[in-house]
């Protein structure tokens, strides 16, 4: 029943999308439930009926990237990646040559694995080389997420956004994405704008060394809480008396005392009973700190080491993590991933008060105390990356790489035979990765990220009500009656330069399921081939090279980097300009009958 006119369905269905919008960008919600509200709006005032949603889960192509997800974590689970990563990138003793060779190898990677877990296992790897070499990973960690965005564009299955538009492309029978256009697009667009990075990186990007050498070589600051024991010697001792102005890499900036916060610390101030001391410092020091003989209470509640070591790990907040918004006290941290939060970074925000009460963003770098179920919890609940300290569990058995020959022989076959579709082709490796048991029930509840396979599931449900209502026809004609004076290759550009300001602050999913219905009105008003078009807005919607937040793999690196919003735009703006220059290029080539 539709409780709205229908000559005003259009203008609601374009304000359910502003609000998602401007929900997303401003961290109103969670991306996954700012798209679940669109999408009950959209039920609600009768644009869509419950049945309209529920045909996403079975969209052959959401189901092929979940198969993609599962099939890479189960490879990354079972062998040593990490010994492949060293025979690969062991000869680079320069920044250049390991820039090179980092970029032009995941970028490969990236075109037949999911670029997001590629992202999650090379961040600490790179990292430390940059520490062995001193550089700063500032330098490394953006060219890295880069890379990996635009191999994932040379074939149809190394990112979700070609395989979303190919899923709308055939549900409204429309050929699909042609592969070889793709792959010559794509490894034209990938080659030059690596080739800019590898020049220009070191100029365009920041070094944090001088603030990392503040306290001891690339090394992050952290903001740390530290509450007395009863029996501390410190208790009655004035600061100075109680030696806490001569700690190495480490100094104290607050007391919270009951309800009172003192800043500054003077050094004749008396330490008292229960007082919280708030110490700034980097990450080795923080242990040190814990050892020292002052009183410090270790974390209570974890579950002990067997070997009886305290693990430190830091982690990063991911972008659809449910502890966004939240205190560490009322997401109930400890219990939850039994892991205490000892110190927290934000790239360079000075932070005061209670580690306690201070409200988690996306992108933090938390510093934890982690007991044995720590691996366990974060895998399930997927709030965090873990990017140095992490234990794996690999399989040392040498014969178990039999297996990997085996998967390997299966891929040839369906590759060149193409006996079967993707969808098909990827259950069927699938099949034999749980045949050999490299896939469990335990890796799909610990790999599957229900927030991803929400938003790909209600973003179709969206881009159905565009069509539906005519609203993308509505904003195709205005945007035609604009551009179309200028000809075609104005109306592709306009669309690939709206499409790409919409993956720069919403998600890239979300983007093509907002851009694909405006295509596919624009082209069809005019009576027009749409191939260019949407391979166009396929090159478009991965274009997330400006803001952190558009792309999972740039949030990733966010913290670890320790960049700010203007460092991505100083950089990303550049690429992008490339990017979409070259893709403009190459579709009109392809295309010279429409837009010649």
């Amino acid at each position: 029943m539709n409780v709205i006119e229908i000559g005003l369905q259009p203008y609601f269905v374009i304000a359910v999308i502003l609000l998602l919008f401007i929900s997303i960008y401003f961290e109103w919600l969670k991306p996954a439930v700012s798209f679940l509200f669109a999408a009950l709006l959209l039920v609600v005032f009768g644009i869509i009926s419950p049945a309209e949603i529920l045909e996403g889960f079975s969209n052959q192509s959401i189901a092929s990237v979940i198969l993609l997800i599962l099939i890479t974590a189960g490879i990354r689970s079972h062998f040593n990646v990490e010994l492949w990563l060293d025979k690969a990138f062991g000869k680079a003793k320069t920044y250049r040559q390991f820039l090179i060779s980092m970029m032009s190898k995941v970028a490969v990677l990236s075109t037949f694995v999911n670029n997001t877990p590629v992202v999650v296992l090379m961040t600490p790897y790179v990292f430390s080389w940059g520490k062995k070499n001193n550089i700063s990973p500032s330098k490394l960690l953006i060219p890295l997420s880069y890379s990996t965005i635009m191999g994932g564009m040379v074939t149809l299955i190394g990112t979700s956004t070609t395989l979303v538009l190919n899923g709308f492309m055939i549900e409204n029978n429309l050929p699909g994405i042609d592969p070889l256009e793709l792959l010559f697009t794509g490894s034209i667009v990938a080659i030059i704008c690596i080739i800019f990075l590898m020049l220009f990186s070191n100029k365009l990007l920041p070094n944090r060394k001088d603030i990392i050498e503040k306290f001891e070589a690339n090394k992050r600051q952290y903001l740390i809480e530290k509450r007395l024991s009863e029996n501390s010697p410190l208790i009655g001792k004035s600061i100075i008396e109680g030696g806490l102005r001569n700690l190495s890499g480490v100094y104290l900036v607050e007391i919270v005392r009951d309800d009172k916060l003192i800043s500054p610390v003077t050094p004749k101030e008396i330490i008292q009973a229960k007082d919280i001391l708030i110490f700034a410092g980097n990450t080795d020091n923080i242990v040190d700190l814990t050892l020292t003989d002052i009183g410090v209470e270790l974390p209570e509640k974890l579950t002990p080491s067997t070997n009886g070591k305290l693990r430190v790990v830091e982690s990063v907040v991911s972008a659809n993590s449910s502890l966004i918004g939240k205190t560490v006290k009322k997401s109930n941290f400890r219990e939850r991933y039994d892991a205490a939060v000892i110190a927290v970074h934000r790239n360079g925000e000075k932070l005061s008060g209670k580690i306690g009460k201070i409200n988690i963003k996306a992108g933090d770098v938390l510093l934890l105390y982690v007991g044995e179920e720590f691996n366990d919890r974060i895998d399930l609940y997927k709030d965090l990356y873990v990017i140095t300290g992490e234990t794996k569990e690999i399989d040392k058995k040498n014969n178990g790489y039999y297996k990997l020959v085996i998967i390997g022989i299966v891929v040839l076959g369906l590759v060149i035979t193409q006996v079967f579709n993707l969808f098909l082709s990827l259950m069927s490796i699938f099949t034999v990765m749980v045949a050999m048991k490299l896939i469990t029930i335990q890796n799909v509840k610990r790999d599957l990220d229900i927030s991803l396979v929400a938003i790909l599931v209600l973003s179709l449900s969206i881009g159905e009500a565009m069509i539906n209502t005519g609203t993308g026809e509505l904003i195709a004609h205005q945007a035609l009656r604009f551009l179309q004076p200028y000809g075609n290759i104005a109306i592709l550009a306009g669309l690939m330069i709206i499409t790409t300001l919409l993956t720069s602050f919403i998600t890239n999913v979300g983007a093509v399921a907002i851009a694909f219905p405006l295509t596919f009105a624009m082209t069809s008003g005019m009576g027009i081939d749409g191939g260019p078009f949407y391979l166009g807005i396929a090159f478009a919607a991965s274009a997330a090279f400006l803001t952190p937040v558009g792309y999972q793999t740039n949030l990733i690196i966010y913290g670890p980097g320790g960049y700010n919003f203007k460092d991505f735009l100083k950089i990303g703006l550049p690429v992008t300009i490339i990017y979409l220059i070259l893709a403009i290029s190459s579709v009109i080539f392809l295309y010279k009958g429409i837009f010649i």
